[in-house]
């Protein structure tokens, strides 16, 4: 079973000032699993996460994981003004962007990003962008074909399919590559994969970190240019599902270790410096969607109506992705009735759970769903005119802040100023 970080009491203690539903962080979690990640990768002198912020966009989080030492991962421009305006610029930003248009770039430039090429043909558009290629530049490998990594008795543990993904460039174009941003004038350079997402294995990682390390070799050997950092990206995982087994932080950092001394050390490159990009691993655990049930219905099944919906979070609706529920107060309770718990769209799709086994839910009771601190708030959207909701932390000496107002009408409306008049 699932813990909630919040009780019943607490709960009901904020709705008096934050109506339901809302999404709301716990700052103690975030802190410690942060200081986790850095203790498994304290081996690598040069080791730094960089947050990926479209998994929680949010400035109040940014600056908690920067007082942990990490950095943000960006991928738009206003995941990198946002990183700027909670100071967080240079070397501590990481642009990881596809399709990326030119002014993106020159502000990458312009706040000091490191700028992670996901095409060849960048290289003069940023150029053009920047005045010139920065000093410090990554590039974006993509393998291609099918990557998979053992079994399990529910199938591979990890499989995706690099070779249909948009990012990222082949061998030869990544040789060319640095061979030409070498001779652009570029200084220190890093390399940048992500194979596979939400993976529950130890093994992802260190597998991951063993085709860079001796791609890594390979680019010295035949370019002479010789990485100083090696970003393994995002895709360490967490078990939604509390069947599920989680990953071990400190096995994934030992087995990446012995990877390194494996094939780095022997080459002459035991200084390169690791990197992180992760996202649901920092921040899913540490996030709930509070809602309240506020309509049943009995026809063909039993559904329970909840005041959030789909637009407050996608994933179960788009992806089918199990998020675990919590009755508050009924924790203990026997798990003896079966609801599909929905919310207000017009969309049949738009149900947190399906025959799921509950307790018995009554009018009013707060339902905690798990695990969408990351990917939740941030793949929010309107449609059918339904609004934002707040964000919320929980501090560490128990107290509540807004870290997000809920949009209201008026923001709905906001951007048809002028037009109203045409109408």
């Amino acid at each position: 079973m699932k813990t909630p970080f919040v009780t019943k009491e607490l709960i009901e203690d904020i709705t008096k000032t934050y109506p339901t539903p809302f999404h709301i962080y716990d700052e103690k979690g975030i802190r410690a699993n942060a200081r986790r990640l850095y203790e498994a990768f304290s081996w690598n002198k040069g080791f730094k996460e960089y947050f990926a912020v479209k998994a929680t966009p949010n400035p109040s989080i940014l600056k908690i994981l920067h007082e942990e030492g990490c950095g943000t991962d960006c991928s738009s421009m206003a995941e990198l003004v946002m990183s700027e305006k909670v100071g967080i610029k240079g070397n501590d930003v990481m642009f990881s962007s596809n399709d990326t248009p030119i002014e993106e770039f020159a502000f990458a430039g312009k706040i000091g990003a490191t700028i992670n090429l996901d095409d060849i043909t960048h290289i003069p558009f940023v150029e053009e962008a920047c005045g010139g290629i920065p000093k410090r530049v990554s590039c974006r490998y993509n393998p291609g074909g099918v990557f998979t990594l053992g079994e399990s008795k529910e199938g591979f543990q990890v499989m995706d399919n690099p070779g249909d993904a948009k990012y990222g460039m082949t061998k030869a174009q990544l040789m060319e590559a640095y061979k030409t941003l070498k001779e652009k004038g570029a200084e220190e350079f890093g390399m940048h994969a992500f194979l596979a997402s939400n993976t529950l294995s130890n093994e992802y990682y260190p597998a991951l970190a063993k085709i860079l390390f001796e791609l890594a070799v390979e680019i010295k050997e035949v370019t002479g240019v010789q990485l100083s950092f090696i970003n393994l990206s995002g895709g360490v995982g967490i078990a939604y599902d509390p069947k599920g087994t989680e990953n071990d932080i400190y096995a994934i950092g030992e087995g990446v270790r012995k990877v390194y001394e494996e094939v780095l050390v022997p080459a002459g490159m035991g200084n390169v410096s690791i990197f992180t990009e992760l996202g649901r691993f920092m921040m899913a655990p540490y996030g709930h969607l509070v809602t309240k049930a506020i309509h049943e219905k009995h026809t063909y099944k039993e559904y329970i109506g909840v005041d959030a919906c789909a637009a407050n979070l996608m994933r179960p609706a788009v992806y089918g992705s199990y998020h675990h529920i919590t009755v508050l107060g009924k924790e203990d309770a026997p798990l003896d009735y079966t609801y599909d718990v929905t919310g207000s769209l017009c969309e049949n799709c738009d149900k947190f759970a399906i025959d799921r086994k509950l307790p018995k839910i009554d009018m009013g009771d707060y339902l905690v769903i798990h695990d969408t601190g990351a990917h939740g708030f941030a793949m929010g959207y309107n449609y059918n005119g339904r609004l934002w909701s707040a964000e919320l932390l929980l501090r560490e000496d128990g107290s509540v802040t807004e870290i997000r107002r809920a949009e209201t009408i008026d923001d709905y409306f906001a951007t048809l100023d002028g037009f109203w008049d045409a109408i």
